[in-house]
């Protein structure tokens, strides 16, 4: 059994004319773009736009990747960029939907408040505030919130992904967490947070 080509030798080969290898790269990095797409879309329509967006980004950009960092890292960064770009374009198009809390959502927050260990039983109640208030929020913000406390990035890989600097990763990830706090106060006036 043949071991799967490196991606620097499947790159190589697309650069030097055989483009038909690029679908290698797409096979073996599909399940994880859509995976990262689907944590800032919720349509799979938008998702899959993402995806495809992304592999022709990386397709015609293709000369810039340099061996020195993995094909993947690169790959990844451009998927970041492009689900930022995503989450600026629908912040601009999207309705703001005035609903606050289901009962169920605000009875998690009830709880939480009065007692954050015993909270652990209604996950799917978090879950779903967490989408509402992810959908409220900037795009720097989401997006910052997604990769620090939802995908467990570090700082220094988020710099990385983003290109933004380590101090302003953490000043946007401060900025993000106030702006959810407001958030939530709107969506639950009766309660601090």
């Amino acid at each position: 059994m043949n071991p799967e080509p490196a991606d620097a030798e499947i790159v190589a080969a697309v650069r030097g004319g055989d483009t038909a290898r690029f679908e290698e790269l797409i096979r073996r990095y599909q399940p994880r773009l859509f995976a990262t797409a689907r944590r800032y879309a919720r349509r799979e329509d938008e998702v899959q736009d993402i995806v495809q967006e992304t592999f022709l980004k990386a397709f015609s950009k293709l000369d810039t990747w340099r061996a020195d960092a993995p094909f993947e890292h690169w790959l990844m960064r451009t998927a970041v960029h492009t689900c930022y770009d995503f989450l600026r374009r629908h912040q601009r198009n999207r309705e703001h939907n005035s609903t606050d809390l289901s009962n169920e959502e605000s009875d998690w927050l009830n709880q939480y408040a009065a007692s954050p260990e015993n909270t652990e039983n209604d996950a799917e109640a978090a879950r779903s505030l967490v989408r509402k208030v992810l959908e409220k929020m900037s795009p720097s913000g989401r997006l910052i919130i997604t990769l620090l406390e939802i995908e467990d990035r570090s700082v220094r890989e988020i710099s990385e992904l983003t290109g933004w600097s380590g101090p302003l990763v953490k000043v946007r990830a401060f900025r993000a967490r106030a702006e959810m706090k407001k958030i939530l106060q709107r969506m639950h006036p009766e309660k601090y947070v």
